[in-house]
């Protein structure tokens, strides 16, 4: 029996399975007002998400399986024990997950990040270290902030912060990232040309 092999997505498949159990969560929330409709939603969009990267690419991305898993658990204990707060403290695990494994990825001296970005930008090692700290620290943020919000505002609001909130957030964060990758990318380059 021979491996399948895997193949190049289409461009559409990425954003297609790691937005769309969001935006199933979001839109079934706001037409039926029932949370727990929506975590049923999220829970089965997950699933598909995961086996539509299996069929079009053959492959399953380490993101939206984790994402699935999470929504598993703590969608399923949501569900069975009737108490909405498991499928609020979701992006908390997950962003804190993200935290703790760049902070170890440093402290091993890896950097993720450069595996997942360096083909966009070149920079030295230092700066790579220094964009992994602070994404670290801001994905450990962002789980403080979502503990804040859901514990001290209603349901809507927090699913306001969810979907566009943390979006929203995240996306800031890494266009204000922008300036410092392009300087050290830049100074990279025109060191590299000095030596010529």
């Amino acid at each position: 029996m021979t491996d399948v092999p895997s193949r190049p997505g289409p461009p559409w498949l990425t954003q297609l399975v790691d937005f769309a159990p969001l935006a199933a969560f979001v839109v079934t929330y706001f037409l039926s007002n029932d949370l727990f409709l929506a975590t049923k939603v999220v829970m089965g969009a997950s699933a598909a998400a995961v086996v539509l990267s299996l069929v079009v690419a053959r492959r399953i991305p380490w993101m939206p399986l984790l994402t699935a898993v999470l929504v598993g658990v703590f969608g399923g204990l949501t569900l069975y024990l009737n108490d909405p707060s498991f499928i609020k403290m979701k992006p908390s695990i997950i962003n804190t997950l993200f935290g703790i494994g760049l902070l170890a990825a440093l402290a091993f001296g890896k950097m993720p990040l450069r595996s997942v970005m360096g083909g966009s930008f070149t920079m030295p090692d230092r700066a790579w270290k220094v964009l992994t700290l602070r994404c670290a620290i801001f994905f450990l943020c962002l789980a403080l902030l979502n503990e804040v919000v859901w514990r001290s505002v209603s349901e809507e609001i927090w699913v306001y912060f969810r979907f566009p909130g943390l979006i929203a957030i995240t996306f800031l964060f890494f266009i204000a990232q922008v300036p410092f990758m392009m300087r050290h990318s830049e100074t990279d380059t025109a060191e590299e040309a000095g030596d010529q």
